[in-house]
């Protein structure tokens, strides 16, 4: 079940706020200019299924979010704790960093922690399956897959190619805790 935990940046010990009500946690990012929202498949997807029949089953979705915000390209990623890079591809988004363009993902499977760093307050926000979260362009922020990351999402682009983490060298991300996936 999606998770918000909302701290002052200086105090990672203390929760400010915490939520696990979908649309509570919309409005509050909403504030931000962060979309969250909650997708149905159209049709089953099978375990191990092509990128193809992923992004059919959500292809409705798809298309209303690439029209309403000028996204260009869609695929698939998926990660799970056997990939023999999980540990360098987890330590990529580990410190607090921005994009160029927004960042797009809904959760197909698996879960993933985003810390979102607007001001001077951090919202952790937990995805699990069926949460599409979009991160506005320029927002610092960092991303935990875990050290067992288990996840496939799709992600929407306006340049794929451009899609590059500028980072801020705030240390703030290091003083936060790790998601550490907890097994089902």
């Amino acid at each position: 079940m999606s998770q918000m935990r909302i701290f002052d940046q200086t105090r990672p010990d203390r929760v400010l706020f915490e939520s696990r009500d979908h649309a509570e946690i919309a409005s509050r990012l909403g504030a931000l200019g962060v979309r969250f929202e909650r997708w149905e498949a159209a049709q089953p997807i099978a375990p191990g299924a092509s990128q193809e029949a992923v992004i059919a089953a959500y292809q409705r979705d798809i298309d209303r979010l690439m029209k309403e915000e000028g996204y260009v390209a869609v695929d698939v990623v998926s990660l799970t704790p056997e990939h023999p890079d999980r540990a360098a591809l987890r330590s990529k988004f580990l410190s607090e960093h921005t994009h160029g363009e927004d960042e797009v993902r809904f959760f197909v499977a698996g879960s993933g922690l985003f810390n979102l760093h607007p001001n001077d307050m951090v919202y952790e926000v937990l995805c699990e399956a069926g949460d599409l979260i979009s991160v506005p362009a320029n927002t610092r922020h960092w991303f935990d897959m875990s050290a067992e990351p288990y996840f496939v999402a799709i992600r929407l682009f306006n340049n794929p190619q451009g899609w590059v983490a500028t980072f801020t060298g705030d240390p703030v991300a290091e003083q936060f805790p790790r998601y550490e996936r907890k097994a089902a």
